[in-house]
């Protein structure tokens, strides 16, 4: 039996998220810690019921795991639903064999099933790896109201880095007339955010169409908005000016948790009429102890702090202890950092232990090449031994 509904999200997260390295080893990219509390999954998963759409199709396929089990039945985002809900969605065999997802478009195609029970009239599609707070019901209505075949959501990015995106070129009506991914000589600055409302049938035809042809990359900015494009349908670009992070980077993960921390607060967690809703283990609260000296970090639930914490992030069950240092880091859940450790400018993985005297990354003004300064990252369940030192942009996957 089909239950209608007017919108079904299509979230993204099977990618494998090489460009974080270390931190995606064992764990797909959207599960990732940010900001203490969330992972990454938290804001579209959140955006999406918060703007009144309840059905959502998860598309995992790397390293899914945690990602499944962080998910569950959609609970904490009101999303264990009777008619809809969340649904995990990997890769499966059908009569027509088994194949892993071969592109965005195609990973779209391959769950059509899913999406036809709902007979929903538009479909959105999201990524799994972005930081950031979006109506999705207004861009909806955006997307009606120009009789759209498809909306994409831009950004106004500096024309320095506009070659890193889809870029779009728009008339005075927002009507999409160009579209160049990653243009060397970009003619806007309008940024493609990869988070796309289409008319349900029409998407379904364009799917059909690029499964048959077999060629390209099955992929939505590569050859589903250019078909359509070139095809003349109704594109509009739908120009979001609120705090949006790619965090598909090691710095731009880091930078992400920096800005939670800056008095400006370009993303607000403590906003009651938004929340970024999460799953949490039943912990109880920090714990900052008789030698413990913190200024302006986050410090969640279950940590206990003894050492010398400075504007840095610091996630559920962590331990500092007494004359450790962290400093500008993000120490991400179960980690313990040890007397005497110094971690300055880094990422800590999950489950990860500093032992005593390890010294972790260190302040620019410390380097005498800024060229050889970046972000040092140790990745998830390692142990870094005691009077051991990782340098800055060194990236640790094993014990040492």
């Amino acid at each position: 039996m089909k239950i209608k509904k007017k919108c079904v999200a299509m979230l993204l997260a099977g990618g494998q998220g090489s460009r974080l390295y270390a931190l995606t080893q064992k764990v797909a990219k959207p599960a990732i810690p940010y900001g203490g509390k969330n992972r990454f999954i938290d804001f579209p998963l959140s955006n999406c019921i918060n703007s009144g759409i309840d059905t959502v199709g998860v598309l995992t396929q790397y390293q899914p795991l945690v990602l499944n089990d962080y998910i569950g039945n959609g609970q904490p985002w009101d999303l264990d639903k009777m008619h809809g809900g969340v649904h995990v969605l990997p890769p499966y065999q059908t009569a027509a064999g088994a194949s892993w997802y071969e592109g965005t478009a195609n990973a779209i195609y391959q769950n059509m099933a899913f999406i036809e029970r709902y007979d929903p009239e538009y479909v959105i599609v999201l990524g799994g790896d972005h930081i950031y707070k979006m109506d999705y019901s207004k861009m909806v209505d955006f997307h009606v109201a120009n009789n759209a075949d498809s909306t994409i959501a831009v950004i106004d990015v500096p024309r320095s880095e506009a070659s890193r995106f889809g870029i779009m070129t728009c008339d005075e009506e927002g009507r999409v007339v160009d579209f160049t991914e990653k243009p060397k000589e970009p003619k806007s600055t309008l940024a493609s955010m990869g988070i796309y409302v289409f008319t349900w049938e029409k998407l379904k035809k364009y799917l059909i169409e690029n499964e048959n042809a077999n060629t390209g990359s099955k992929d939505f900015g590569k050859d589903i908005i250019p078909a359509m494009l070139g095809n003349g349908e109704r594109l509009f670009a739908y120009e979001f000016e609120g705090y949006w992070r790619d965090v598909g980077t090691l710095d731009s993960l880091w930078e992400a948790n920096m800005d939670l921390l800056s008095p400006s607060l370009p993303l607000d967690l403590y906003d009651q009429s938004w929340k970024i809703y999460s799953r949490h283990e039943n912990m109880p609260p920090q714990y900052i102890g008789p030698n413990a000296h913190v200024e302006n970090s986050m410090i969640t639930e279950g940590s206990v702090i003894d050492g010398t914490v400075d504007f840095s992030v610091i996630s559920a069950g962590v331990t500092i202890e007494e004359g450790a240092v962290v400093k500008y880091s993000i120490i991400m859940p179960g980690t313990t950092i040890k007397r005497g450790a110094v971690v300055e400018y880094a990422i800590i993985g999950e489950d990860s232990v500093i032992e005593s005297g390890a010294k972790i990354g260190m302040r620019p003004e410390c380097v005498e090449n800024r060229d050889d300064w970046g972000i040092a990252v140790v990745g998830h369940e390692l142990c870094v031994s005691e009077g051991k030192q990782v340098l800055p942009k060194e990236i640790i996957s094993e014990n040492i």
